[in-house]
């Protein structure tokens, strides 16, 4: 471990994670857009995730969600859990793109879903919430008969003002930001840079070298490597 790194992450009281699907794929969960990902996988996952195929197709949907994105068994790995840790410390804050529950797991304190979370379920007739097993045995509420959903930002789907209020407002007061398994591509996830308190040095740890217009630390290797080393 570099101890200008470690040194920054022990004197910041603001550190703002931005993560993504590498945080979790040491967890054995699938990312989207690398070579075994879920987007080469099936050529037209965009369509299956997105708000037309809810409505249009909905049986189609929720087949391909309860095949391919729900991983229950698929525990926080050290990265959620060093992570969380901070959180937990009260001097940091998780923006995630990923819904895959395991940063609550892993029990992080200020925690921002940017795009919502799978095991948060609810119907769209009555509005209620669902418990994510029933959902995983049928996508019609029992209750009402309505349509059973993910609480997830679909495409086509605008995102949550609120989650993005608060992003914004961390990136705003961050005095360290680690930017963590993404490649900062994707907007808008990718635009909360434009708010980054410009004062904050930003760390990059990803398997892929990332390049931004502003000064940053790139840190090349495996994340889950790098934050094994890291004491929080």
């Amino acid at each position: 471990m570099d101890e200008t790194i470690q040194r920054a992450f022990e004197q910041s009281k603001h550190i703002v994670f931005l993560t993504g699907a590498g945080v979790s794929t040491p967890s054995g969960i699938p990312d989207y857009r690398s070579n075994n990902g879920l987007y080469t996988h099936h050529k037209n996952a965009e369509y299956y995730l997105s708000h037309s195929c809810l409505t249009q197709e909905p049986d189609v949907f929720y087949d391909y969600v309860k095949t391919n994105l729900y991983k229950p068994d698929a525990k926080p790995n050290v990265i959620h859990e060093k992570q969380a840790a901070l959180t937990q410390q009260d001097r940091a804050t998780i923006v995630t793109q990923n819904i895959d529950n395991l940063y609550r797991e892993a029990g992080a304190k200020h925690l921002v879903e940017f795009h919502g979370n799978l095991y948060r379920v609810y119907c769209q007739k009555c509005h209620k919430p669902v418990d994510w097993h029933t959902y995983l045995k049928s996508p019609v509420h029992e209750n009402c008969g309505g349509q059973l959903r993910p609480d997830v930002v679909l495409y086509e789907e605008g995102l949550n003002e609120a989650n993005i209020s608060n992003a914004v407002n961390a990136m705003a007061n961050a005095d360290l930001i680690v930017i963590t398994g993404t490649s900062m591509r994707v907007y808008p996830f990718a635009g909360l840079l434009d708010y980054r308190n410009p004062k904050a040095p930003v760390i990059v740890i990803n398997n892929e070298k990332l390049s931004f217009p502003f000064s940053f630390k790139m840190v090349q290797e495996d994340a889950a490597q790098f934050y094994e080393q890291l004491q929080v």
